[in-house]
C-alpha cells in the first residue's frame, strides 16, 4: 500500500487531527484539479488515491495500521498475535453482545456499545502512547492494534443484520 503520510504531505503521526488531515487534503486536492493537471484522466486518478489517503488517516485504526506500515512494523496478516487471555474474553463477550442483539432490548445493546467505544478510546490512548516511545514497540503495536480490531468488529456486530467475525 502507498504511504498515506506522503500523499497528503503530513508528518508520520498517530496524532494527527481531523482538521489536519482534511487541511492537507484540500491543499493537495486542489493542486490536483483537471484545469492544472490538464488531464482529466490523470487528475481522476490522483483524486482517487488522494481519497483514499484522507480516508485512512482519518480513521484512527486505519492511521495506526499505516503509521505502523511507515515504521516498517509487521503486517495484520504477518502478525496475527493478541494479548494472553484475549481471545477467550472476546469470544464470551461476543456471546454476551449476541445474546442483547436478539434479544432486542435496546438498553442492553446501549449498554454494549458504550462498553465498546470505552474500548476503542483505550486502545486509541495506548496506541498514542505506543507510538510515542523511542524506538516504537513495533510487536507491542501490532498486538494491540490486532485487539483493537476484534472491538471493531463486535461493534459493527451490534448493528442488525450484520454477523461479521474478526479479520
Amino acid at each position: 500500500m502507498s504511504d498515506p503520510f506522503s500523499i497528503l504531505g503530513l508528518a508520520a503521526a498517530f496524532d494527527l487531527t481531523n482538521s489536519e488531515i482534511e487541511r492537507a487534503y484540500l491543499a493537495r486536492a486542489a493542486m490536483a484539479h483537471p484545469d492544472i493537471v490538464g488531464n482529466d484522466e490523470e487528475a481522476s486518478r490522483i483524486a482517487a488515491t488522494l481519497n483514499d489517503a484522507k480516508t485512512r488517516l482519518l480513521d484512527p485504526e486505519a492511521r495506526a495500521n499505516a503509521l505502523l506500515e511507515v515504521f516498517g512494523g509487521p503486517s495484520k496478516e504477518a502478525d496475527r498475535s493478541l494479548p494472553d487471555g484475549f481471545l477467550m474474553a472476546m469470544l464470551e463477550t461476543r456471546e454476551l453482545i449476541q445474546a442483547a442483539v436478539a434479544s432486542g432490548e435496546q438498553s442492553q445493546i446501549d449498554t454494549w456499545e458504550m462498553w465498546a467505544s470505552q474500548e476503542r478510546m483505550r486502545y486509541i490512548a495506548e496506541v498514542t502512547q505506543l507510538f510515542d516511545a523511542v524506538p516504537i514497540p513495533a510487536a507491542k503495536i501490532r498486538m494491540t492494534l490486532n485487539a483493537w480490531r476484534y472491538v471493531e468488529r463486535l461493534l459493527e456486530q451490534m448493528k442488525p443484520g450484520t454477523n461479521h467475525s474478526p479479520d
